[in-house]
């Protein structure tokens, strides 16, 4: 009897066996299925976040910008793939289908996110386009779920969606170039421009003594702005001061693990003129044969972003020769009218974001109120070359747009916030360029 029983348990155990290992291969089978489906889903999330992201750091509000911005998403996806890399995004295999990312531009982050999952939906045009949307779609392969009647074609789509933009003005601009200028509305009653018009054509000059530097022959130059080298001179640097001052002028404020130390500038806090605790870039007298020394390397790295030859005088900057090699010039370096901004067709080497102070001084802190934008333009006039004049000179065209107020394109990195003395707090401007942010 006992062994009946015992032949009877072992009966029973080898059903449930039999019974339970096929239901136990297919949940395995499926969790393999559901993992690859989630990691899929995520590689599209981030090949449209990189998309998106790309995209929205080329909107400069001009005419070209759609098909500026539309290249530089397309450009991501050379390095994000899916399907474990193995299927380009856009392509596809003879499997697995993947269709061309959608790419949409919009004026407000509202309409942007109310956009996902729906392509073809772009309501602005380069000269209004703030926020992009990138709508996508691809296979995804089955093998468990393929044995079952509703995964029979071995393959389910998978969406994924990415919204970017420009964010608000930020309170702390990384990466700008370190112009100070003054205000130009001396009562502050405008908070906006301060005092700067709209398409007009400034003449850039270095402040010297006495009086102010003479304008630019650079047709259409009817003002001039006087401005400082804020001091970003980094003892701890591999390079030479003549080195950072070149590649400041050619690229903006240098990355630093003390970020807001020498990246950044930040409203509400205080710059003093430019120095390496020796020599400071004090003003000296207007109209002389070359400017000062930091003058002339910051023009020096300036002048990458109009042409490829290196002025003459530039010859003193430490292995120039090579520093030069690494920046090319802007895709557009065509002289624009006043106004004329929104015909630019380059790669926004050409534009600059400098902080705006309350009063311009060598020798006293300078507060910093606000950050703006200009267009350099080549100097119409052959007798003087771009960069190399006594007093520090070239023009530049102020740049606004009613929907960053002061600003035209975001800046590289940025917060919405300043950090002054080891307090965070909100700067409380509503005006100035923004950064580049995902909001989905």
């Amino acid at each position: 009897m006992a062994s009946r029983n015992r032949n009877s348990s072992g009966s029973l155990s080898i059903q449930f066996l039999v019974i339970l290992v096929p239901v136990l291969l297919g949940m395995m089978g499926f969790a393999v299925d559901l993992g690859r489906l989630y990691l899929i889903r995520g590689e599209l999330n981030q090949a449209a976040s990189a998309m998106a992201l790309a995209a929205a750091q080329k909107l400069n509000g001009t005419s070209a910008a759609l098909g500026v911005a539309n290249m530089a998403a397309t450009s991501t996806l050379d390095t994000n793939q899916y399907n474990f890399g193995s299927v380009a995004i856009g392509q596809g295999t003879a499997l697995l289908s993947s269709l061309a990312p959608d790419v949409a531009f919009f004026a407000a982050v509202a309409d942007a996110k109310a956009a996902v999952g729906m392509p073809g939906s772009s309501t602005a045009d380069g000269t209004t386009a703030r926020h992009v949307t990138v709508n996508m779609a691809a296979d995804a392969p089955l093998l468990f779920w393929s044995l079952l009647s509703l995964g029979q074609s071995r393959k389910t789509s998978i969406a994924a969606a990415a919204v970017a933009g420009v964010s608000a003005p930020v309170c702390t601009a990384c990466g700008i170039e370190p112009f100070a200028i003054q205000r130009a509305d001396s009562s502050d009653s405008d908070p906006v421009d301060f005092g700067f018009v709209p398409g007009t054509i400034y003449t850039f000059g270095y402040t010297c003594a006495p009086g102010a530097p003479t304008l630019l022959a650079a047709g259409g130059t009817t003002a001039r702005i006087n401005y400082l080298l804020i001091n970003r001179y980094d003892a701890t640097s591999p390079l030479v001061e003549d080195q950072q001052l070149f590649r400041i002028g050619a690229q903006g404020l240098l990355t630093s693990t003390t970020m807001a130390g020498w990246a950044c500038s930040i409203i509400g806090s205080t710059e003093t003129v430019w120095t390496d605790g020796t020599v400071t870039a004090s003003p000296e007298a207007c109209a002389a044969a070359t400017p000062i020394a930091p003058v002339l390397d910051a023009m020096c790295g300036l002048s990458t972003r109009l042409t490829s030859t290196t002025p003459t005088a530039c010859a003193n900057v430490t292995d120039v020769a090579t520093l030069a090699t690494a920046y090319a010039p802007d895709t557009d370096v065509n002289y624009y009218l006043a106004s004329g901004y929104s015909s630019y067709t380059g790669d926004n080497r050409r534009l600059i974001t400098v902080p705006v102070v309350e009063t311009l001084s060598a020798t006293a802190p300078m507060t910093v109120v606000g950050f703006r934008q200009f267009l350099i333009e080549p100097n119409t006039d052959a007798t003087l070359p771009n960069f190399a004049d006594g007093d520090g000179r070239f023009a530049a065209m102020y740049l606004d747009s009613p929907q960053l107020s002061g600003a035209v394109a975001p800046v590289k990195q940025g917060s919405l916030s300043a950090n002054i003395g080891g307090s965070s707090t909100s700067c409380g401007i509503s005006s100035g360029p923004g950064k580049v942010v995902l909001y989905q």
